[in-house]
């Protein structure tokens, strides 16, 4: 088994931003679950009719099939063999991700794959349950946060970079409803682990989360 990095947290945290950079640094591989579950959540979108019952969630599963490829030194995620990496950032693929990932079917195929994909190389994940969950047993786990506004005001940056407008007071009612929602479903919610170390990063800019990161690592590896 390799080295294994969870890094968990609420919506908008920054927590992929800082798993790419910090796998890049290790030359650990970075495997971004969150966007597992936006391709999830597109396939279900793409149903003739929004998989709930117990049984459409499950047939809808039974037709999954997500994988993460590197091409030319970018990430992207297929879904049933087409590259969907593009169409799952959107807020609406966001929303549709949380939705889907309180399905018990959806999860336990997810974390199937994760705990496989991580089972002989060094990896940093990033998600909602990595500490708790996906890798219960990881070298290094970290929770990070940040004030909700905070969170809104980067999504909305990164919303303008992209050209599209906003409205910062619905993204902040969207991070509420999803941490709300994340935190409460019955299944694998969101929480730090006990062994996690917590990471405010409202003060803090990208390379200073990192090298608080990279520190806690140097940290593990000298004992």
């Amino acid at each position: 088994m390799g080295f294994q990095i969870a890094i968990d947290g609420p919506a908008g945290a920054g927590k992929s931003t800082i798993a790419k950079i910090v796998a890049e640094r290790l030359g650990f591989t970075y495997m971004d679950t969150g966007a597992m579950y936006r391709a999830m959540g597109l396939l279900f979108d793409a149903q003739e009719k929004f998989p709930e019952t117990e049984e459409e969630i499950q047939e809808a599963c039974n037709k999954a099939d997500v994988s993460i490829k590197y091409i030319d030194g970018s990430q992207h995620v297929f879904l049933c063999g087409e590259d969907v990496t593009s169409k799952i950032r959107t807020e609406k693929a966001g929303n549709t991700a949380s939705k889907v990932s309180t399905y018990g079917p959806v999860r336990k195929k997810l974390v199937e794959m994760q705990q496989a994909l991580s089972a002989s190389e060094n990896v940093v994940m990033d998600g909602r349950d990595i500490g708790t969950v996906v890798l219960p047993h990881a070298d290094l786990k970290i929770f990070m946060e940040a004030d909700v506004r905070v969170r809104a005001e980067r999504r909305y940056k990164q919303l303008l970079e992209k050209g599209v407008n906003s409205d910062i007071e619905v993204i902040i009612k969207d991070l509420k409803d999803r941490d709300y929602q994340d935190k409460n479903r019955a299944i694998s919610p969101l929480k730090q682990a006990d062994d996690a170390v917590l990471i405010d990063t409202s003060d803090m800019n990208i390379e200073e989360v990192v090298e608080a990161i990279m520190e806690l690592y140097r940290k593990v590896i000298e004992k």
